[in-house]
């Protein structure tokens, strides 16, 4: 009876001690480069933009692949570097639109892809840590919305002249005859007109 008891004593004093030791190992806190970050939403091409983009195959698969890297831990930010670099580096390779065949873009892309090969040069620093991924990743998306803003930038331009061309050729003016310094005084008086009758717009339906 007693030999039993003995047992019973043993059994419980090891089964406390695996429990307590599981224990401490689930609250003990994951290494710093398995914790996840998250991280700045990309600025995107905005929305009456995106027909101008929806054919843009490369652009739309880099803007995918990054939204996996707005929650991320460096781990995995890591592994799949070199598969963002990949795309990235399609992005800057393959033919885009003409109208953004221009070095201002082409500049930014560029970028980019500097941004892409240093996150993946960190999978080589052994004491890589986890904060110093965190910054690369965040730099690489802040280079990315730049992309898009400039994507953005040039689209509101092109738009802006469209319709400035519409309006010359409304009043009987013949733009290929206009030089760039009247060009811009029309554009401008264009743009304050416009600006006016808004304005005249908004107070009128105030009144209202």
């Amino acid at each position: 009876m007693k030999y039993i008891t003995f047992l019973t004593i043993v059994f419980l004093v090891f089964s406390c001690g695996s429990k307590t030791e599981k224990d401490k190992a689930d609250t003990k806190p994951k290494p710093l480069m398995s914790v996840a970050e998250k991280h700045q939403k990309t600025v995107g091409v905005k929305r009456h933009f995106l027909k101008s983009v929806k054919n843009w195959s490369s652009l739309k698969a880099v803007d995918s692949f990054l939204v996996k890297y707005r929650n991320i831990s460096p781990n995995e930010a890591l592994n799949n570097a070199l598969e963002l670099k990949d795309l990235v580096k399609k992005l800057k390779d393959t033919i885009k639109p003409e109208i953004f065949d221009v070095p201002s873009f082409g500049a930014r892309v560029n970028i980019l892809y500097n941004e892409t090969l240093r996150l993946v040069d960190l999978k080589e620093i052994p004491a890589i840590k986890a904060y110093e991924v965190n910054d690369q990743v965040a730099k690489t998306i802040a280079a990315f919305s730049a992309v898009n803003i400039k994507i953005n930038t040039v689209l509101l331009k092109n738009k802006l002249e469209d319709e400035v061309k519409v309006e010359i050729n409304h009043v009987g003016l013949d733009s290929t005859k206009i030089d760039a310094i009247s060009k811009e005084t029309i554009n401008a008086r264009l743009l304050e007109k416009r600006a006016s009758n808004k304005k005249k717009q908004v107070l009128k339906t105030t009144k209202e």
